[in-house]
């Protein structure tokens, strides 16, 4: 990855795409880059598609302008395949991070990606219903952005959701979190 990466986050309201570009900065500013998150917001109800993205740097960022050309796009809910163009303005090399039980192939034709764009898929959404007992897939999400990117570790991820999601979460709450980070880093595919 280049010294600056752009991330656009799709979802819904409720399935935790703002929170998961929040703790991705955490994590981030944890192992010393420079970082911005930021929501995008239409309609403010939950199920409502939305945009979150963030931008990390080795060095300073004197970007406010939005997120333009993503480098990295996560989808966290696959039903905005159809409703929304996730590929809008995406980097000629970016990669693709859907929540899905549909192949990457299948994902990469149906998207109609360039040769030189990546696609991973991972089924989120049941890994956080096995796991959280809910359909909130981001934290499956993010364990699948730490091993696709390498942008940060597992381990850090993990240890920087502990502190976050402390400050809000019974440690039941935050021990089924973190499993699912776990199982969406070792299930995503590409």
């Amino acid at each position: 990855m280049s010294t600056l990466t752009e991330i656009r986050w799709h979802g819904r309201g409720g399935q935790g795409a703002v929170t998961a570009a929040k703790v991705l900065a955490e994590t981030c500013v944890s192992i010393g880059k420079h970082v911005q998150a930021f929501p995008e917001y239409g309609p403010e109800r939950s199920g409502a598609p939305l945009k979150a993205y963030n931008r990390i740097s080795d060095k300073p960022i004197s970007l406010y302008c939005p997120v333009v050309h993503p480098g990295v796009v996560t989808v966290i809910d696959h039903t905005l395949l159809d409703a929304v163009d996730v590929t809008e303005d995406a980097d000629a090399n970016a990669v693709f991070i859907i929540n899905s039980c549909t192949p990457p192939a299948q994902l990469r034709t149906k998207l109609k990606l360039k040769p030189s764009q990546q696609v991973y898929s991972v089924d989120a959404t049941e890994i956080a219903l096995q796991t959280i007992g809910r359909s909130i897939p981001n934290t499956p999400m993010l364990g699948a952005l730490a091993k696709v990117t390498g942008m940060f570790t597992l381990e850090g991820l993990l240890e920087d959701m502990k502190k976050s999601f402390g400050k809000k979460f019974s440690d039941d709450i935050i021990n089924k979190n973190l499993d699912a980070a776990r199982r969406g880093y070792e299930e995503v595919a590409g």
